[in-house]
């Protein structure tokens, strides 16, 4: 059996262990059926990847998404490692290079899908693979009352029990229910050696705001980060393309994805969105498991997510390479109504119903939180921890008020009209204003009737959505959203409890526009020039950027700036294989930008324009005698370039107007310029 440490290095180019990562790999190595609960960018799939290497045999991989499984085999592939996945994706081609690997006995690691377990000729396929371990990614599909259900996972205890093979299995997010599931129908109730590395992503920021002019809301969010790689989920297929159109519109590079699709038209988008640099998808939750990109900078919510586990996966989509990573949830008490009615009318049973409603409370605790969200949120997943001092209310702590008689009023307000209104018209009663149906329904006559004229309409809406939140009240699918009093609220409205709530208005719940930067001002031409010629490796092998080096790679070559392929074998990230492959071009830019960038360059330091400066750059270099190489040799100076990278005309005659390039110049570089700013 090989050293996992020398592995680690030689072949990921990791000088060490994540946190908690060599506990995991040593119990998988030895053997041992495990059970490892990581967040999202831990490390997880470090931690059966490379016990696969240092032991004999084949390990099979259960992954639940075509995207996912061949955006590892690529990577593992860029790193040198045998690996190979069989998908209803695959040609004919790359089927019989896996099984030739399998017959050949080069073969590492094969992903499949969990459908794929039910395939005939699976059983004696693995038999003959010679399979000595199976690793589950997203084992929390094993759960059948869970967000993300897979009915194939409960195929996996079989498999494991006929192989008669160790199986680990990992998960970015299980609750103790969904922990106590996956040991049942994974391991038949035989407790696993289990993990808890934690639930905490202390380089992501949590912030929530109610909704107002929810598409502004989002617009001014994504232009304080503009050029940086996003996600906007939304609640309906409608909604993302409509919100996709207005980050077009205000110049975002955007596009909208949701099941409704055709099959090529998503994968276009998932691929566009891990080659492409600053792009944003706008998605239904279709869009979340599949996605293998280290460096999403933001991710915002245009509705409230269904639970809290559904909230802490989706948000964990950022920043998965551990570089500052932003959100946004953006909610409000139509979201409120909209989720408790699904929960009403869905098929479940009452117990599940009840497990449903109480998921949703622990989301809309968080929303509605008064103290540091992140101690909120680990709560949940049973993790104590101090104030974060990272949160919007870490950042703008809350004014908080004793609610206890404004909820009382409004609690008789709903109580005296029968349990059959909803919020708009309480309001109306509590602040005294008589509208035709105030006065037709005999409410203002009530003795609730402008009890709460202290309060302004704003503000009662306020309360009104606390109290959902908090599950004082609920919308009531048989009164046609009605809202009716629970039981929870029953000692308030007897003077039995008091209550707080948040003196917010929809004005001071705008979230904070701070954007964290990657690397310090100096280095960010380097890091710029670094990001251009990954992208040109990635777009000429067809891979998605981050499998030619993710992100924290690239920040810490412009951080460090390796002189030499000796210094460059020591950045993070660069295994023996990607040092021959990619060392000598990453060391030209490195030594090319360190040596001092044309002033022309530095003035676009840090700005998208620096990588559109580049990428001219560089065409105009491959055109300097012609598409032949025989003709006159022609240049532009950096100021041209840079006017061009500033301004990106989109026809010739703007290119010359903005460049004064002239007939020759036009002929020579135009088109070739026009499809650089076209793309950038």
């Amino acid at each position: 059996m090989q050293d996992p440490h020398l592995l680690l290095q030689r072949i990921f180019g990791f000088p060490g262990f994540r946190p908690g990562q060599e506990d995991i790999v040593q119990a998988v190595l030895a053997g041992r059926n495990t059970l490892a609960i990581m967040p999202t960018g831990g490390g997880k799939s470090l931690c059966f990847q490379l016990p696969a290497l240092c032991r004999d045999g084949v390990t099979v991989v259960i992954s639940p998404l075509i995207a996912l499984m061949r955006d590892q085999v690529r990577a593992l592939k860029a790193a040198g490692v045998e690996a190979g996945a069989l998908t209803s994706g695959n040609t004919d081609e790359e089927t019989e290079q896996v099984f030739t690997a399998i017959d050949d006995g080069r073969l590492k690691l094969l992903y499949m899908a969990p459908e794929r377990l039910a395939a005939g000729g699976t059983l004696a396929l693995l038999r003959r693979a010679q399979v000595s371990m199976i690793a589950v990614d997203e084992a929390h599909c094993v759960s059948q009352w869970g967000h993300d259900f897979r009915p194939d996972y409960l195929r996996i205890g079989e498999l494991r029990r006929v192989l008669q093979v160790p199986l680990a299995a990992f998960t970015a997010t299980a609750d103790e229910e969904t922990r106590a599931e996956i040991v049942t129908r994974l391991f038949d109730g035989v407790a696993p050696e289990t993990f808890l590395r934690g639930f905490d992503r202390p380089n992501i920021h949590l912030s929530f705001a109610v909704k107002d002019k929810p598409r502004e809301q989002i617009l001014r969010f994504a232009a304080a980060r503009k050029g940086q790689s996003g996600i906007v989920y939304t609640s309906s297929r409608a909604k993302t393309e409509v919100l996709a159109q207005a980050l077009r519109d205000a110049g975002h590079s955007a596009c909208h994805y949701h099941g409704g699709m055709e099959a090529e038209e998503r994968r276009r988008v998932e691929i566009r969105f891990q080659q492409e640099d600053g792009l944003i998808v706008v998605a239904t939750v279709a869009f979340g498991m599949g996605i293998d990109k280290p460096d999403i900078r933001w991710v915002a919510h245009a509705d409230l997510p269904k639970s809290i586990e559904g909230y802490y996966q989706e948000i964990g989509r950022a920043g998965r390479d551990g570089a500052p990573a932003e959100t946004l949830t953006l909610y409000g008490p139509d979201d409120i109504r909209l989720r408790r009615t699904q929960i009403d009318e869905g098929a479940a049973p009452p117990d599940r119903k009840a497990a449903d409603h109480a998921r949703l409370n622990a989301l809309l605790g968080l929303a509605e939180a008064m103290t540091c969200r992140r101690q909120v949120l680990l709560g949940y997943f049973g993790e104590a921890s101090e104030p974060c001092g990272t949160c919007d209310l870490c950042d703008r702590p809350v004014d908080v008020f004793d609610a206890t008689e404004a909820v009382r009023k409004a609690l008789s307000a709903i109580l005296r009209t029968g349990e059959w209104f909803g919020a708009g018209h309480l309001i109306d009663i509590l602040t005294g204003n008589a509208t035709a149906k105030v006065r037709e329904k005999g409410h203002d006559q009530l003795p609730t009737f402008a009890v709460g004229r202290d309060l302004s309409k704003p503000a009662w809406g306020a309360v009104f959505r606390q109290m959902m939140g908090r599950d004082l009240i609920r919308p009531d699918a048989d009164r046609f959203g009605a809202l009716r009093m629970t039981e929870a609220a029953r000692p308030i409205l007897r003077g039995e409890a008091s209550i707080s709530l948040r003196r917010d208005t929809i004005a001071s719940a705008a979230p904070r526009i701070a954007v964290k930067t990657l690397v310090a001002e100096e280095d960010a031409p380097l890091l710029s020039a670094l990001k251009a010629k990954r992208r040109a490796l990635a777009e000429a092998a067809g891979v998605p950027a981050y499998v030619i080096f993710p992100d924290r790679t690239l920040i810490e070559m412009a951080e460090r700036k390796p002189a030499t392929l000796d210094q460059m074998a020591g950045i993070t990230g660069v295994g023996a294989k990607k040092l021959e492959s990619y060392g000598a071009a990453f060391l030209a830019v490195i030594n090319g930008a360190a040596t001092g960038l044309h002033p022309a360059r530095m003035r676009l330091a840090g700005r998208p324009s620096g990588a559109v400066y580049d990428r001219l750059a560089e065409v105009q270099l491959t055109l300097l005698r012609g598409e032949d190489g025989t003709g006159k040799p022609l240049s532009l100076s950096p100021g041209v370039l840079r006017r061009i990278a500033e301004a990106r005309p989109s026809t010739l005659s703007d290119l010359d107007r903005v460049g004064d390039l002239g007939p020759a110049k036009i002929e020579r570089f135009g088109p070739a310029f026009l499809d650089v700013l076209r793309d950038s």
